[in-house]
């Protein structure tokens, strides 16, 4: 095996043994599962940089250089390719993705693998042996070593190049193999881990690479206060589109948290109908059924039939939350019914929705508590309250993934006060526990003479 760090800087010579350079990158070709070397860059006399074909001209190489298959007078240069990527400038000592592991880590080094007359790069060292393999490999030889006297192991820690996604170079254009996992590739929830773990400027650079859809979706699955920081560091532009783009109970939450400034700019950048919906959720208070429900449900009066009912589900968008019922209204717009979707699909087309429907409802007002709605949706197991105003009207519903959230921050908030009153205890105690020990040396040493009080 050999690594980067090893032949970096060490000698090119031409087919004479003449010295021409110094190896400074090698370039592969991404479209490949385990990319092989296709250029090799070197610096000539005067610090010069040359690039040249590897598969043409390198006729032996290893750690302690790279023979040429030609005289230097017979080498035709050449440029980097649009599906090639520089190991040294792209790679090394830059923070990349672990689609596998879903962390930032950092390329300390990089592992190639001899294949015939090819060298094939296999992934990157992360770990801890290639910065000790960077500073000098006599160095990582001598810490492993002594770690093995004491029956300790420092392994490599390898990330495959089929696990690894770039953060410092825009590589849209460049075409990878197809077991190559891209962030874009990954579930939303995975990739708003890794976005967690960024700096705003690499966030930045990751969002070039997704769509308004994937992006929405990602900072969805964000913590608030992760969210809401990420919203503010974007382009008004932009964060007004992925707003747009989200679940309106999502794109409120953010809103409420942003400041009035921003979020009046952000909704006025909005489409109508968007910022109509964003606006009239934020007209709840938070922590209440209102502040909490979507307003994306499925409703049909009671005198439809199931093919129209059929119908109306089959016109919903593909981004449209999943749909456990349809909600029944009277002719007057008054809440009356729901329907499960497995009796609609195991009834006939021409049934009336209103002969259907389950009529013995369970609603809550807008404002109702967030504990008290999840309470009803565990208690009665269904998979979404619905919210219904003074008037009877539908007009949300809170779904258990809502009320799941809720728990787990209430949860959160409780541990938080637990921990303080904890620390503020064992701070008290420690205090009275000096106290008294101060005054048990005060009146040990005033017995014993040592402390003469003055009169």
């Amino acid at each position: 095996m050999l690594y980067l760090s090893q032949m970096l800087g060490k000698p090119v010579v031409d087919s004479t043994g003449e010295k021409i350079g110094t190896i400074s990158d090698l370039a592969i070709s991404t479209g490949e599962v385990f990319p092989r070397i296709t250029s090799l860059a070197f610096q000539g006399p005067g610090r010069v940089p040359f690039m040249i074909s590897w598969r043409k001209y390198v006729d032996e190489f290893g750690d302690d250089g790279i023979t040429l298959s030609v005289e230097a007078h017979d080498i035709r240069f050449s440029y980097l390719q649009p599906d090639e990527v520089l190991l040294t400038r792209d790679l090394l000592n830059k923070q990349i993705v672990d689609t596998q592991g879903m962390k930032v880590v950092r390329v300390n080094d990089l592992k190639l693998s001899k294949s015939g007359i090819q060298l094939r790069l296999l992934g990157a060292e992360v770990g801890v042996r290639g910065i000790l393999r960077g500073l000098h490999p006599i160095l990582e030889k001598a810490v492993v070593g002594i770690a093995g006297l004491f029956r300790k192991n420092i392994d490599e820690q390898i990330i495959a190049w089929n696990y690894m996604d770039l953060l410092d170079r825009d590589l849209s254009k460049v075409q990878l193999s197809v077991s190559h996992r891209r962030l874009d590739e990954l579930h939303p929830a995975d990739v708003a881990d890794i976005l967690e773990q960024l700096d705003p400027q690499q966030r930045a650079t990751v969002f070039k690479h997704l769509d308004d859809a994937q992006a929405s979706e990602a900072i969805s699955e964000m913590d608030d206060e992760e969210r809401v920081e990420f919203i503010d560091e974007l382009d008004d532009v932009r964060a007004a589109n992925l707003l747009g783009n989200m679940d309106p109970d999502d794109a409120a939450d953010i809103v409420r948290d942003l400041s009035y400034e921003k979020a009046e700019t952000l909704l006025r950048l909005m489409g109508v109908e968007d910022a109509n919906e964003i606006r009239r959720l934020l007209g709840y208070k938070d922590g209440t059924a209102g502040g909490m429900m979507t307003t994306q449900f499925v409703s049909v009066v009671r005198d439809a039939t199931v093919r129209e009912t059929i119908e109306v589900l089959r016109a919903l968008e593909e981004d449209h939350p999943t749909v456990h019922y349809v909600y029944v209204n009277d002719e007057y717009g008054k809440f009356i019914g729901v329907l499960s979707l497995r009796t609609l699909v195991l009834s006939d087309d021409n049934r009336i929705v209103g002969d259907l429907m389950f009529d013995e409802i369970i609603s809550v007002s807008p404002d109702t508590a967030e504990e008290d709605v999840a309470e009803g949706i565990f208690k009665y197991n269904i998979p979404a309250m619905p919210v219904v105003d003074e008037n009877g009207t539908l007009i949300g519903i809170v779904t258990i993934d809502d009320a799941y959230e809720a728990i787990e921050e209430d949860a959160a908030e409780e541990k938080t006060r637990a921990t303080a009153l904890m620390v503020v205890g064992v701070g008290l105690a420690g205090i009275l526990v000096l106290g008294l020990y101060t005054l048990a040396l005060f009146s040990i040493l005033s017995t014993a003479g040592y402390l003469v009080l003055p009169a």
